[in-house]
């Protein structure tokens, strides 16, 4: 420990990293956070002082939640800029370019003030400024009257980045409404559907710091889900010898960092993960005794060998000869990738032992058809080196993660939302969000009140200008609410644009996986916290943002409060303070209530300093709850759980006096009780009940009963599912175009509103192995090309590099951002205005004028440079639903030639006919619930579900019991 350390903690004081803890410290002591004094640069050699207040809040850049501090000029009141938290335990100070470019969205020139409603034809550009009350009452009169009605499934809200744990699930719930909708099938869908198979929750958490082998399908280090926190720690486990490992076609920056990188053909990933899991078993290097303990192999050989006795080393038998096809050659021929290569991965990953970490999630996964078996054997190699739950090893993600019970817990409602979660795929892993337009288009239902909430539907999703057709029809839509603090290509059809504050302007918890712990944070409105904290009281997030700004939380308190004011719906319950009977709750209560009996161990941490929890929080922004959880399946389940129990023939204990925890709060190792009331509280382990994972049998389900009980009995096993772009798949002259990544400093439709990660990165050129350039004709680098696809085509520029697998192109998805002519300026520096015409159904869309310089009340605006802002290739996307997850299978079959004349840089061709088609194609796929369901369930109670309805909303339709068409053969 170093002498200033020493002295530092000596006295009290946190020490933070830095050669001089008062001149040179990395961090401002959090002792002086009240009055941080700073010298302006700009005066020098004149001394100018710059008095601030340091106020925590959180990041919304992207869903790593990173700790911020935002400096509050103590004169003004004003957020002057934004760095990063060092008592965050997740991010632990640093951040990446996003975290900072908050303070563009904050001062951002183009944003939404005040409340606008539309004032001719949607989409015409046309807007008046109205009262916050007047939106209120029109839109609580129109939702209490669809639930007097009951019509539950005609409101919807659409969710894009939550930034949340369930707030908004829990007001839907309050309403008796099943109408959550999310973007998560066209974002993680497909690797969260391998996990959830075999543990039971959809999501991993690696151990990155400690281990000896870090293996990542993706470019998880430069731009994956929690980027930062991870990168941080991945470096640091390089430092100390680990070895990194990346499957990713294309040369990401995390590519560059590897020991070994692998660009495989796309799709192949699994044959690859399989051939290593084959190594693992053929050379008997698997952990023998956790797979004999934490497998469901006895299920397997009763249901799959029911004339072989059930005995592990029948089990071995059988496994040896399972996976004897996937061989290095039979890889090398899938993947493109040599088998020496391949064997020498293997070998180093066989010498990880239970310190291999490893983590898929959009990628390859998103990408293709079957990709969820892509994290499916992912983890089957973790599962067969035991290194689950281990230091170093993956974790189930709701291990470290922690959310605390709110207030008030809704009961589940009572319907079930067939434009989310319709029949055709009981198995989805969340809602098929996607499809929405086609099954408006379909009949199927319609929107009375739709909202959506940090989410840009026309541009984010595949087939746009179909989201775009029934945006614009009152008869499929009839009130459409965007609520955003940014106007977008969807926010333009929208009857009302409601402005919602950023990240430093409104109230969230949240909790995610990042390390070998739990951490609760706290997002919260940082010059509302700033003014409290000099002792003004603030009862309004309107009190301190900008213009007519509000936070969603009082919002959604406010619209349940008139929705019901009387409480005969049985709403206002929910929203009444616990102190003050007959009063509404506030977000001070909400939260104060949360922390002082929620989270475990801060009421003592807050008390030892004088503070209220909820005052502990609004001063330092994040609690960590517990750290080194290690490996909560093994712990013994205690005594006192184990009343009235039953253990199922295969060791699965149940007890029926377990008492339910609420909506979507059910604890480790606990599932949904069965019809019976009885819960799963753990599993016999040799004798010892233990807490086992929350999978219907209580351990790792290498064989899945619920793939093979609802129709896919061929995909119950980890295994390889060619995707829709495999070689056998494409026509002479067709390539495949990957289009999942992103640029590390964009964040989808929010960063066009952050003028330095737009000066970073602003264009997305399609990326051409120059074997292939020559092929196509392309002769150089800038040159435009033509990419056609299934239903139309995009314009762009080519990018000539070695850095993408002949035989693939790639194109980032986060440009392209347009605006009609004539409408509100959007994001000034990256929205080309577009001129779009319609004939029948196909729609064109040409570039009016470029992205440039322009005055604003920012004079940097004017210093903007550039004018190429990339196209929008997924309008050109037909829906690609994959049957079992529901992911959306990105991948596209492409045929790419240098531009025609007359075609001009980010030129688009869609035509929604034709995306009709293809929508029916693959919906042909699916296997209906009314066809294979085993129990007469629309979908198999126990996988995960956001607001899951009542267990009487769960029963499949009389009239649906079987519904018309046949089944597909196997394996179609």
């Amino acid at each position: 420990m170093s002498a200033a350390r020493a002295e530092a903690e000596a006295r009290g004081e946190t020490f933070y990293q830095g050669a001089s803890r008062v001149h040179l410290a990395a961090f401002p002591p959090k002792e002086r956070w009240d009055d941080w004094v700073e010298l302006s640069s700009r005066a020098w050699p004149r001394r100018e002082e710059h008095h601030y207040m340091l106020v925590p809040t959180t990041c919304f850049n992207c869903e790593s939640a990173c700790g911020l501090l935002a400096y509050v000029d103590r004169d003004t009141g004003q957020v002057r800029k934004f760095e990063g938290n060092p008592e965050h335990p997740g991010s632990r100070g640093r951040n990446c370019a996003k975290g900072p470019a908050t303070i563009n969205q904050v001062t951002d020139p183009d944003r939404i003030l005040y409340p606008l409603k539309r004032a001719g034809a949607r989409g015409g550009g046309q807007w008046e400024r109205v009262s916050w009350d007047s939106v209120l009452d029109t839109l609580a009169a129109r939702i209490s009257k669809a639930l007097v009605e009951q019509r539950q499934n005609e409101i919807m809200v659409h969710i894009g980045r939550p930034g949340e744990d369930g707030f908004t699930e829990r007001v839907l719930a309050s309403w008796g409404v099943d109408g959550h909708n999310s973007h998560t099938n066209v974002c993680s869908a497909g690797g969260r559907t391998g996990f959830q198979f075999w543990m039971g929750i959809d999501r991993p958490s690696p151990d990155h710091a400690h281990a000896k082998v870090i293996y990542l399908i993706s470019a998880h280090l430069e731009s994956g889900h929690y980027f930062n926190p991870h990168a941080q720690r991945i470096t640091q486990a390089r430092a100390s010898g680990a070895k990194v490992i990346v499957l990713d076609t294309r040369l990401s920056n995390t590519a560059t960092h590897a020991d070994y990188w692998l660009s495989p053909r796309p799709g192949s990933e699994a044959a690859i993960n399989l051939a290593i899991a084959n190594h693992l078993i053929q050379t008997h290097g698997y952990d023998r005794e956790f797979v004999r303990r934490w497998w469901n192999w006895a299920e397997y050989l009763q249901a799959c060998h029911p004339g072989m006795a059930v005995t592990f080393e029948n089990f071995e038998s059988v496994l040896a000869g399972l996976y004897a096809e996937f061989s290095f050659e039979f890889a090398a021929a899938e993947s493109g990738i040599a088998a020496d290569v391949l064997a020498e991965v293997a070998g180093v990953v066989a010498g990880a032992g239970t310190r291999f970490a490893c983590h898929a999630w959009r990628s390859a996964a998103a990408g293709n058809l079957g990709g969820w078996q892509v994290s499916r054997t992912l983890f089957l190699i973790s599962a067969l080196l035991g290194a689950v739950g281990t230091e170093g090893g993956t974790f189930p993600n709701a291990w470290n993660k922690f959310v605390p019970r709110p207030i008030y817990l809704p009961s589940h409602p009572g319907v079930w939302q067939d434009l989310s979660w319709p029949l055709e795929y009981p198995l989805a892993q969340n809602e098929l969000s996607f499809l929405l337009p086609h099954f408006l288009k379909d009949g199927r239902g319609r929107l009375d009140t739709y909202f959506i909430r940090v989410y840009n539907p026309v541009w984010t999703n595949p087939d746009g200008l179909s989201w775009m057709e029934v945006l614009r029809d009152p008869e499929l839509v009839g009130c459409f609410v965007a609520l955003t603090p940014t106007w977008s290509e969807s926010a333009f059809f929208a009857d009302y644009v409601l402005p919602m504050g950023h990240g430093p302007e409104r109230h969230d918890t949240h909790s995610y996986e990042q390390y070998d712990g739990q951490w609760v944070g706290f997002r919260q409105p940082v010059r509302r916290a700033a003014r409290e904290r000099l002792g003004d009281t603030v009862t309004d997030t309107r009190q301190v943002n900008p213009g007519e700004v509000w936070e969603e939380n009082e919002f959604w308190i406010e619209l349940s409060w008139r929705i019901d004011p009387d409480g005969a719906l049985g709403i206002r319950r929910y929203y009444e303070s616990p102190d003050r009977p007959g009063s509404k709750l506030t977000v001070d209560e909400y939260y104060g209530w949360m922390f002082s009996h929620s989270v475990p161990g801060l009421p003592e941490r807050a008390a030892a300093e004088g503070l209220s929890p909820l005052e502990w929080m609004r001063r330092y922004g994040a609690f960590e709850i517990s750290a080194g959880q290690g490996a909560l399946h093994a712990r013994e389940v205690p005594d006192a759980e184990l009343s009235d129990v039953q253990v199922s023939p295969l060791g699965r204990v149940y007890t029926g006096t377990a008492a339910v925890a609420g909506p979507n709060i059910v604890p480790m190792g606990a599932p949904e009780p069965d019809s019976g009331g009885r819960r799963a509280v753990g599993v016999l382990v040799d004798g010892v009940v233990r807490r086992g994972f929350p999978t219907p049998s209580g351990r790792l389900e290498f064989w899945s009963s619920t793939l093979a009980g609802w129709g896919w009995p061929e995909q119950a096993l980890p295994g390889y599912i060619r995707s829709h772009v495999h070689p056998s798949r494409l026509e002479q002259d067709q390539v495949v175009l990957l289009s999942t990544f992103r640029l590390p400093t964009q964040i989808h439709t929010r960063s066009a509103n952050a003028k330095w990660l737009d000066e970073l990165a602003h264009t997305n050129p399609v990326w051409i192995h120059p074997s292939d350039a020559a092929r196509f004709g392309v002769r150089r680098t800038g040159d435009l090309v033509r990419v056609s696809t299934g239903i139309g085509h995009f314009v762009a520029k080519a990018w000539i590099t070695e850095g993408i697998r002949p035989g693939v192109v790639a194109c980032s998805h986060h440009m392209g951002r347009w605006r009609l002519d004539g409408g509100p300026r959007g994001a000034g520096g990256m929205m080309a205005t577009v001129d779009l015409t319609q004939d029948d159904s196909e729609w064109a869309m040409s570039r009016r004028s470029a992205a440039g310089a322009y005055p604003s009340s920012d004079p940097d605006t004017q210093r903007i440079w550039w004018s190429d802002t990339g196209v929008h290739q997924n309008l050109t996307f037909g829906v690609q639903p994959d049957p079992i997850s529901g992911m959306h299978c990105w991948h596209q079959a492409v045929r790419v030639s240098p531009a025609a004349a007359g075609d001009q840089h980010g030129d688009i061709v869609a035509d929604t006919g034709k995306a009709r088609e293809v929508y029916r194609e693959w919906l042909a796929l699916t296997r209906p619930a009314g066809h294979v369901s085993p129990d007469g369930t629309r979908r198999p109670r126990w996988l995960m579900r956001p607001l899951k309805p009542s267990e009487a909303a769960f029963a499949l339709p009389e009239a649906e019991a079987v519904l018309p068409g046949a089944l597909p053969e196997e394996g179609a």
